[in-house]
């Protein structure tokens, strides 16, 4: 816990027994992954490129750290080679405690850290995005490769996976099943956030696999992240099109809230981000949770988005952070969506905000300069 922060209450109305102290605040359990970024250049005719580490899993443990000051920890596949060597270093730079599955290159076909390709897009020009995740490491993790009882053991407040990683193949569900079984049973909270990838899935089952996997991992969750296309999807619950409402409208969110916590009572809180993108560089942006039968919803603000890669993570990052200092519902959101609309503003796709600016803004904080 960051010195100075609150106590966290006994979590009554939230209906989470959040540990008050442990070694780690907050793991992870990812892959960790590097983005190629040309920025407003097409790939087709960059000529350079910034190198971002990153992971959806991962983003949330390195926020928390830089930002949040919490201490964190991620556990991921590691290979033996100078791509390897580069993730690993970011993950020392933010702050990261890593539990690393360590692979060797074979020097030509891997395995590999997966590659993600982003252009920033401009105007009316969207973003383009594309994966190699040939032979990817973190796709061979299975059960039994992390030792969760003793990781778990030194004190664990907070556990963390999502559907990115879920997705990689048969064994990473397996795996997070594992890990989520161990964290509650030593007192951990367990979050997930269902991040439903379609192209993923199809290279190995499709949605119906993926309703299958997702279910049984969100029986062991308290906290789940994702809209309402990810709980339609990903679980399989009933909803009103997900093409037809307003992307700023919560009511379609809320209904079908009430329906996966009615299939997984088991959940005490979902929480999302609301964005109208009206151009690459231009978003109406939100935030909405529902806690133990009860909404909230952040105020609205106009976003000039430079990299909108990691909003949602920084959103993720900010509510648990609320959540784990002892902040109340509704400052919770308020600090998520502070924090994911400050990472817009940011190149690559974790943090580089203060805790002092995401509270300030989370106040309606100006954008005056600073002497």
């Amino acid at each position: 816990m960051p010195p100075g922060a609150a106590v966290p209450p006994n979590n009554m109305s939230t209906g989470l027994n959040i540990k008050k102290e442990g070694a780690l605040d907050f793991l992870s359990l990812g892959a960790l992954v590097h983005r190629l970024d040309p920025g407003i250049i097409p790939f087709r005719k960059a000529s350079h490129c910034d190198i971002h580490v990153s992971g959806g899993e991962f983003n949330v443990s390195a926020n928390l750290s830089d930002c949040f000051r919490l201490n964190t920890g991620v556990a991921s596949a590691m290979v033996d080679y100078p791509i390897g060597d580069l993730i690993a270093e970011r993950v020392r730079a933010m702050g990261v405690k890593p539990f690393y599955k360590k692979f060797k290159h074979d020097g030509v076909r891997g395995p590999n850290m997966a590659t993600v390709y982003s252009d920033r897009g401009q105007g009316v020009r969207a973003p383009v995005v594309f994966y190699n995740r040939s032979n990817e490491a973190a796709a061979q993790l299975k059960p039994g490769d992390f030792n969760w009882n003793e990781i778990f053991g030194a004190g664990v407040r907070w556990f963390h996976s999502g559907g990115i990683f879920a997705a990689l193949s048969e064994t990473t569900g397996e795996l997070i099943i594992e890990a989520m079984k161990t964290a509650k049973a030593h007192g951990a909270i367990t979050s997930f956030d269902l991040n439903y990838r379609q192209k993923l899935w199809d290279i190995w089952g499709g949605q119906s696999k993926a309703v299958g996997v997702l279910a049984r991992i969100v029986e062991h969750v308290d906290v789940l992240v994702g809209n309402e296309e990810d709980l339609q999807k990903g679980l399989g619950v009933e909803g009103q099109d997900v093409e037809s409402a307003s992307k700023l409208d919560p009511s379609a969110f809320y209904a079908v809230i009430e329906k996966a916590t009615k299939k997984f009572p088991n959940v005490k809180a979902v929480a999302t981000t609301l964005r109208e993108v009206h151009s690459t560089n231009r978003h109406t942006w939100g935030a909405v949770a529902w806690v133990n039968g009860k909404t909230y919803q952040s105020p609205m603000c106009e976003l000039d988005v430079v990299d909108r890669v990691g909003g949602g993570d920084g959103y993720a990052a900010g509510f648990f952070y609320g959540l784990l200092s002892g902040a109340s519902e509704q400052e919770s959101v308020n600090l998520g969506w502070s924090h994911g609309a400050l990472l817009t503003t940011f190149p690559g796709d974790t943090t580089m905000a203060t805790v002092e600016q995401v509270k300030a803004n989370a106040k309606g904080g100006s954008a005056r300069i600073q002497r």
